[in-house]
């Protein structure tokens, strides 16, 4: 089987869809609250070591075997004070907040779910435990996610819509989407916008989260020291954002950080800045999906880098005129998700075009018709150049033009041993015969570099009739 390479890094290019927010705005804010407390690695959870992941004790490591008093103090803050100072901040402004709540954590905190749930917040799923899952074997995180669910739906009174784990593996998203039941999820960081994923039968919304507009930062290196670099930082990006409009901003908070006092006055700062700035939909992340699945619903499209090698070299070996080697070759390179676009997919095939023998690239010109001549009278061209020619006009030539033609194509191949290509949608009649009539004086290896150039460009052209 040919390799193919699993990465998207090509997501909306350069043309992302219109969000169209509500009431015009700009911006779609995003406050995450995540709710960890209760849930980190710690013995008396069944885990062989203390917790070491973001807390103020610079350095920290687990602890195997062992409670560290000092790491659960930390997290018990966030329960115990942060949460609520956090809880009076969101509610006295009135803003909706998603919970990223882990199920075991949850469990421990049944005061706090109560009062997330008068104030009417989204309350999503941060998984069973917070814990590692690079190392878990897949089988087990499926159970883990199943289990989440069942511990979340009892405690909260309702199964999760939405899903986070943060610290995940690679089957994180995948197991989720085939979980089915989820309206979004968030464990990727790779957009500013809500995107749609295949798995199967299912179109499994996704909608990016972060890293670096994270109170995390605090506890980590380069990271923030004093809420007013939090705030600076969080302003700049809503600036960068309103600016280009139809954007995403998600905000990463967790109560026994940003639950300080002194990171909290910086977060507030910028809560008056953003709700000042106007433009803004304040907006839970279970929102943001129903308003992207009304507005910018799945599509499913043919993808070059999924398809069979019968299919692919069927649908794609007349791009290069009678030549579907070319086509044959590029299905056995790294494609991915990159090449389901007319641009990715053009560069596979260009590259196994330029990477061809003299003699083949020949081939491939001495394939091309000529243009406006005897296959074209009979109607005997391919139904890509017969549109192509059409397009310029020279399927109705007057009796003088198709003679001049004849006449330019019996020279030209005369002299360079292959047909007069230029790609015809990019010309006028008068441009092609302008054209025609210059190259005939080049000399032969100028020209077969021109023909060639001009050849990858009706590649494209034809390319970009069928695929984004």
């Amino acid at each position: 089987m040919p390799t193919r390479y699993p990465r998207d890094m090509i997501g909306y290019g350069p043309t992302p869809p219109e969000a169209r927010w509500p009431n015009g705005a700009r911006v779609a804010l995003s406050l995450v609250l995540n709710y960890e407390e209760g849930g980190e690695n710690n013995i008396l959870h069944g885990d062989g070591q203390s917790e070491a992941f973001l807390s103020d004790i610079a350095g920290a490591a687990p602890w195997p075997g062992q409670r560290h008093w000092n790491m659960e103090s930390i997290y018990d803050y966030g329960a115990r004070a942060g949460f609520w100072r956090l809880h009076r901040l969101f509610t006295g402004m009135d803003l909706p907040v998603t919970i990223y709540g882990v199920a075991t954590a949850l469990a421990r905190s049944p005061e706090q779910v109560a009062a997330m749930k008068a104030a009417r917040w989204e309350i999503a799923s941060h998984g069973l435990k917070w814990v590692e899952h690079r190392d878990m074997p897949e089988e087990e995180e499926r159970r883990q996610i199943a289990e989440a669910i069942r511990l979340h739906t009892e405690v909260v009174g309702e199964r999760p819509k939405g899903w986070y784990t943060g610290r995940c593996s690679v089957n994180t998203v995948r197991l989720t989407a085939e979980e089915g039941g989820f309206d979004w999820v968030s464990d990727t960081y790779d957009d500013d916008l809500p995107y749609w994923r295949e798995y199967g039968p299912r179109d499994q919304l996704v909608i990016p989260y972060t890293l670096e507009a994270n109170d995390m930062r605090f506890a980590t290196a380069p990271g923030y020291i004093t809420g007013d670099q939090f705030e600076s930082y969080l302003k700049d990006s809503l600036d960068t954002l309103h600016a280009e409009g139809g954007r995403m901003f998600s905000i990463g908070l967790h109560c026994r950080l940003i639950g300080r006092p002194g990171k909290i006055a910086g977060l507030k700062r910028f809560l008056d800045y953003a709700r000042a700035k106007g433009g803004v939909w304040f907006a839970t992340r279970g929102e943001i999906a129903a308003h992207w699945a009304a507005t910018n619903p799945p599509r499913r499209r043919e993808r070059p880098g999924e398809m069979t090698r019968a299919n692919f070299v069927a649908r794609y070996g007349s791009i290069f005129e009678h030549s579907p080697f070319i086509a044959e070759r590029a299905f056995d390179l790294e494609l991915g998700p990159a090449h389901d676009t007319a641009t990715g997919l053009h560069n596979a095939l260009a590259r196994m075009f330029r990477s061809a023998s003299p003699e083949e690239r020949l081939g491939v010109l001495r394939a091309h018709p000529d243009l406006a001549g005897k296959l074209a009278a009979a109607k005997r061209l391919t139904p890509e150049s017969t549109h192509e020619q059409a397009s310029a006009g020279l399927d109705h030539l007057t009796d003088a033009e198709r003679a001049r033609f004849t006449e330019l194509n019996t020279a030209y191949v005369a002299k360079h041993g292959f047909p007069f290509i230029i790609a015809v949608r990019d010309n006028t009649k008068a441009t092609i015969l302008a054209a025609f009539e210059t190259r005939l004086d080049n000399d032969s290896a100028t020209e077969f570099t021109t023909a060639c150039k001009q050849v990858e460009r009706i590649a494209e052209l034809r390319l970009k009739a069928l695929l984004p």
